[in-house]
């Protein structure tokens, strides 16, 4: 039973809240399926039309919401939607040698979507600067202004703890480790800054505009450098109690392996990472091939090149036998810089997780490639940016951004 003394009391803080939460939920619904009508909104959020009412008349007064008429059923009806003009968010996913900027407006609009090369080990203040300045010049190319920005959101490789948006290993990126990178961000932008494991992003990315639309419990995994897995659990993004959940990468693979940069031995990384790929071809192939050349080679009938990517197939499924016995995701999205080799990478993939994992969890769990490519965690990063805006949308009831 709960005690007396630390349950809230009701009062205008927690009425303030509970008109915060209604409201975001109408502004989430809004921007997931676009145009409604409010019967619909009340219908989608379970809110009472009252309720949903008062809160549309408030997001129209300020700005926020659109109305046109229109007829349904022979009735007079009028449908709603959120006013793309009324500002902007912006995605970047960092990796260890690239830079990904997208604009959106609050319809899911993708307005620009820009990739930087950059220089290996390059450094945080260096991001930081470059950054805002490619944000300000891709505002002007889109007709906006920073101060339109309602928020931003950060894609980085690796662990992201939530309670500091500190990335916790400097395996990829050296240097960013415990840099409170939202903090540098927000004072260089001066806009709110959300920060993310890519692979978090990339499943979010999905979720929104790629294969995992419809579905509810589904894994992104990227396999790069590293490997990751951005997990969705009945509909929502599951990250963790420290931020670490679909650290899949450091899945042990072999007990009596090589030790990883984890402290772990044998972890799927050093037997499927883009760098152990490589580094098996290099007696055989050119020291300075890339990952794409590797798999065009693959493509174009070189066994080594072959062999390689097909054992990280099976590696990779190993990991995911274990995934699916463990959560029983409908669906298995694969993307990053390996997806490239289709199934030369996903079918060995597909064969070693049935072959391992509960029959009916295997069989429920499809592979199938990102359908965003190398779009996946900037567009994560995007709708991560538009679920801070909702945020924004609610606590700033005075604010409008025209």
């Amino acid at each position: 039973m709960e005690s007396t003394s630390t349950r809230p009391r009701r009062g205008i803080g927690s009425l303030s809240r509970l008109r915060e939460a209604n409201t975001q939920r109408v502004v989430e619904v809004l921007r997931l399926h676009g145009t409604l009508t409010q019967a619909d909104v009340a219908r989608a959020t379970q809110l009472s039309p009252a309720t949903v009412s008062n809160i549309v008349g408030d997001l129209r007064r300020r700005g926020f919401v659109r109305t046109a008429p229109t007829g349904e059923g022979g009735r007079r009806s009028v449908d709603l939607s959120l006013d793309p003009t009324a500002g902007v968010v912006v995605g970047v996913d960092f990796g260890n040698r690239h830079r990904r900027i997208a604009v959106s407006d609050l319809a899911q609009n993708i307005l620009v979507d820009e990739h930087h090369p950059l220089p290996l080990e390059h450094r945080v203040d260096d991001g930081v600067r470059d950054t805002v300045v490619d944000v300000d010049r891709l505002l002007l190319q889109c007709g906006r202004k920073r101060s339109q920005v309602l928020a931003l959101a950060i894609g980085l490789p690796g662990p992201v703890d939530p309670a500091t948006g500190q990335l916790g290993s400097a395996a990829i990126l050296p240097g960013w480790a415990g840099v409170p990178v939202g903090e540098a961000f927000e004072a260089a932008l001066g806009v709110p800054v959300a920060v993310d494991n890519d692979a978090n992003l990339g499943a979010l990315g999905e979720m929104n505009w790629g294969a995992g639309r419809g579905f509810r419990d589904f894994t992104y995994l990227k396999v790069t450098t590293g490997i990751g897995a951005g997990l969705v659990i009945d509909g929502r993004l599951y990250r963790g109690a420290a931020g670490t959940a679909g650290e899949i990468g450091h899945t042990t693979i072999d007990e009596n392996g090589p030790v990883c940069r984890c402290g772990n031995r044998g972890c799927l990384e050093l037997f499927a990472g883009t760098p152990a790929l490589l580094e098996l071809l290099h007696r055989s192939h050119d020291g300075s091939m890339t990952v794409r050349e590797m798999i065009e080679l693959s493509e174009a009938g070189d066994t080594g090149c072959r062999r390689v990517v097909e054992d990280a197939g099976r590696h990779i499924g190993v990991a995911l036998a274990n995934l699916c016995n463990l959560i029983s995701p409908r669906l298995i999205i694969v993307g990053g810089e390996l997806a490239a080799a289709g199934d030369a990478l996903l079918q060995p993939m597909r064969e070693s997780m049935a072959r391992r994992a509960v029959p009916a969890a295997a069989q429920r769990a499809e592979i199938v490639p990102s359908e965003l490519g190398d779009h996946a965690s900037v567009l994560g990063a995007v709708a991560l940016a538009l679920l801070e805006s909702a945020h924004h949308l609610v606590a700033a009831p005075s604010a409008t951004r025209r």
